[in-house]
């Protein structure tokens, strides 16, 4: 004989159980939410905050167009309306009924989120600030319709994904590991040329030569040689601040990833964007090769350097790779044709 009222009790544990597991699952991404709230610096609706996040990082044909030309006509441009149909949704969406199912005030709490207040070095502020504005335009629209230009300017005006909301980054050396072979820096300093005392025809000349490359003029390659503590550095980090407004951006590389330059750059040569290889306390030994895969990308091959990158270098010495007296007397037998050796070096 079937037992109605035990029937009901397990079938009470079972909800019990599932309801528990939602509230888990619920907690770990309102936790995801708080941490992003963190690293980037974002206050109010956490909730608004986090959909513009997604907004200006998802990189899509349409966004990448967008980033290029902004608004524009065509096909593709109904099917992005749709999506920010339901964007709009989402965006409005009312969390009452599953707080009152699940018992949980999280929600109500992450859309009046007050963060405590941190130096903006904690976290990224130009990430922070351009989705905190996106986030509040977003705000004040209507509909999807009224959606649709904000985020188009804001593709055309800052860019889309990483690139769009970063100035810095690095190559990863374990990409498989790390979900991508560009990652971004997420704190640089904020220096300036004024801060270098002196060296004022070396500034000037590195001015001149970024102000021209971001313009879209001839510009050229960069070494900056000279003794260690001269600002070298200082100087690459603060033509980065003055110029990342105009599309400036900065990918730092470490010799032994010479390799990658090919990758990195068949990935940023068709972005939107003036990239800056840059190489600190660049020298090799005369064991090391990997001079041969930057010479490669200096001096082009069938498939010539993208107009939109450049390379940075800074170097305590002048003559980047070491040469020996072997090399240029004839007191070794190692090497039959000396002179392709020395030439090869100078190159």
């Amino acid at each position: 004989m079937d037992d109605p009222a035990g029937s009901l009790k397990s079938q009470a544990r079972e909800w019990e159980r599932e309801r528990q597991a939602l509230r888990t699952e619920v907690l770990v991404q309102v936790n995801r939410l708080l941490d992003l709230a963190t690293r980037y610096g974002f206050n109010d609706n956490l909730w608004h905050n986090y959909l513009a996040f997604l907004l200006a990082t998802t990189e899509t044909p349409f966004t990448l167009v967008s980033e290029r030309v902004g608004e524009n006509k065509g096909s593709v441009n109904q099917f992005f309306k749709n999506d920010l149909e339901v964007f709009h949704a989402l965006f409005h969406y009312d969390f009452t009924e599953i707080e009152e199912g699940l018992g949980l005030t999280c929600f109500r709490v992450l859309t009046h989120f007050q963060a405590i207040p941190k130096k903006e070095q904690i976290y990224n502020k130009n990430v922070s600030e351009k989705v905190l504005q996106l986030s509040g335009q977003l705000e004040e629209a209507k509909d999807a319709e009224e959606m649709f230009p904000i985020v188009t300017a804001f593709y055309k005006r800052y860019g889309v994904g990483e690139f769009g909301l970063n100035k810095a980054f690095r190559i990863s050396d374990r990409p498989e590991e790390d979900g991508a072979l560009i990652l971004p820096i997420r704190s640089t300093g904020e220096m300036t040329l004024d801060d270098l005392i002196g060296y004022e025809a070396q500034k000037k000349k590195l001015v001149e030569n970024t102000e021209a490359f971001v313009e879209g003029r001839s510009a050229n390659n960069v070494l900056l040689y000279g003794d260690a503590g001269t600002g070298k550095s200082t100087s690459i980090k603060a033509i980065l601040n003055a110029y990342y407004d105009r599309g400036l951006r900065m990918i730092e590389i470490y010799k032994h990833q010479c390799r990658d330059l090919s990758r990195v750059i068949e990935k940023i040569r068709n972005r939107n964007y003036r990239f800056i290889i840059y190489m600190d306390d660049l020298s090799f030994e005369e064991h090391e090769l990997e001079y041969k895969y930057l010479k490669a990308v200096i001096e082009g091959g069938l498939e010539p350097r993208p107009e939109n990158v450049l390379i940075y270098a800074t170097s305590n010495r002048r003559h980047l790779i070491k040469e020996t007296w072997s090399d240029r007397t004839d007191r070794s037998d190692d090497e039959l044709h000396r002179s392709d050796t020395v030439q090869e070096k100078l190159s």
